[in-house]
Parts: structure tokens; C-alpha cells; sequence
């Protein structure tokens, strides 16, 4: 089942806002499994290729910053208490 937003795009509503960063979270995250499960699947039939570990990483470490961005700006539940 495909992520969908119902109704209006606000781009004021934090609601949206999360969810926007959560599709670019997921992005972020498709590509990088695209493009290096192709660079390490072109290494392995050419040549090795020693800087590949140190892009991997990198990038990694890119989309667990990302990960963090998406947890921290996420909206706040207000509690709801029953008087």
C-alpha cells in the first residue's frame, strides 16, 4: 500500500510537515540502497575498489543524521487528561 497524504497540502501543518520528511527519509534511503548495491555489485565482477567502503559510510552515516532529524522535529503529542 503506497504512503498518501489525505486531504490538502498545508505546508504550515506539522502533521505534514513529518510526513514530508518521513517520504524524503524514505527516499533518501531507496537510493542509497539502489546505488550502492549496484557499486558493490560492479566492484565485485571488475576490480576492487578501496574508497568504496569509505562512500558507503559516508552516506550511511548521511541517512543516520537524516533518521535523527525525522525522529527529533517530529509533532509532540499533547496529553490528553480526563477530569
Amino acid at each position: 500500500m503506497p504512503i498518501r497524504w489525505y486531504g490538502p497540502a498545508d505546508s504550515s501543518d506539522p502533521t505534514y510537515r513529518h510526513f514530508e520528511r518521513i517520504v524524503n527519509l524514505c527516499l533518501h534511503g531507496m537510493l542509497f540502497a539502489a546505488v550502492n548495491s549496484g557499486l558493490w555489485f560492479i566492484q565485485e565482477i571488475r576490480h576492487p575498489w578501496s574508497g568504496l567502503a569509505w562512500i558507503t559510510g559516508i552516506w550511511f552515516a548521511g541517512w543516520i543524521a537524516n533518521l535523527c532529524v525525522v525522529i527529533v522535529l517530529r509533532p509532540r503529542q499533547t496529553e490528553q487528561t480526563n477530569h
